[in-house]
């Protein structure tokens, strides 16, 4: 697996986990939903966000090391 695919796969992660825990704060204090999600929204695209520069990173070394190999 190359370090691209796990990058995109903790930013999944990442986003899973925002998920539910957005959920369940939002399922246990009804009241508040429409502000939950919406920090829930900023949490997932601050995830994205955090994830890009890493991202890069590993799609760099990948070419980097691909051509190496060739």
């Amino acid at each position: 697996m190359n370090k691209t695919t796990i990058e995109i796969l903790h930013i999944l992660a990442g986003l899973v986990v925002a998920v539910a825990i957005t959920w369940a704060a939002a399922w246990s204090y009804p009241l508040g939903q429409d502000v939950i999600w919406a920090c829930g929204a900023a949490a997932m695209v601050a995830t994205v966000l955090m994830g890009v520069g890493p991202l890069r990173r590993a799609r760099r070394l990948d070419q980097t090391t691909r051509r190496s190999e060739a």
